[in-house]
């Protein structure tokens, strides 16, 4: 059991670290803690910025920010977006999710849209450790054309998280 975790977070900070250049219909930017006052955390803040870049870039045409009401009393897609606007990126580009309250949740919320946002690509943004299993969701979904990139910001909780993906990726 300890090899084969080893393994497989060696391969989920390979995968979560590689950035193939890919170009995407639109980038799915996963929820993370907002602050209780309404300020958004660190790592959020890197995930925006690393979607902001891509869109800059001409990597993706929209952007979708996932996430849910956190305890703190506010919804992290509204903060997401609300962050996004203020830093010059079109308000008309932007998709809020705010029932994205998990990974499962974002994915099925973001497959229900790809009708009516007709998007055949995506580029999941997310701490390194969280794009391996949020590909396989979509996998799962048949979709396969998903792809993903990741801020470069670290943090002694990544340890934690690491180990949490483990059990993670087989149960959800």
């Amino acid at each position: 059991m300890i090899v084969w975790f080893l393994i497989h977070t060696t391969f989920i900070v390979v995968d979560g670290m590689s950035d193939q250049g890919r170009k995407a219909d639109v980038a799915l930017i996963l929820g993370s803690k907002v602050n209780e006052d309404g300020t958004l955390s660190h790592r959020l803040e890197k995930r925006l910025e690393k979607g902001m870049e891509l869109y800059e870039s001409h990597r993706v045409k929209k952007i979708l920010v996932s996430g849910g009401l956190g305890k703190e009393g506010f919804y992290e897609a509204d903060k997401m977006k609300t962050f996004l606007v203020s830093k010059g990126i079109p308000d008309s580009l932007i998709i809020v999710d705010n029932f994205g309250s998990n990974t499962r949740l974002s994915v099925a919320n973001t497959l229900k849209m790809k009708d009516s946002l007709r998007f055949k690509s995506i580029v999941v943004v997310s701490q390194y450790f969280h794009v391996t299993r949020t590909k396989k969701l979509f996998k799962d979904q048949g979709f396969m054309n998903v792809s993903s990139v990741t801020p470069k910001y670290f943090e002694w909780r990544d340890l934690y998280s690491m180990i949490r993906e483990f059990p993670a990726y087989y149960t959800q």
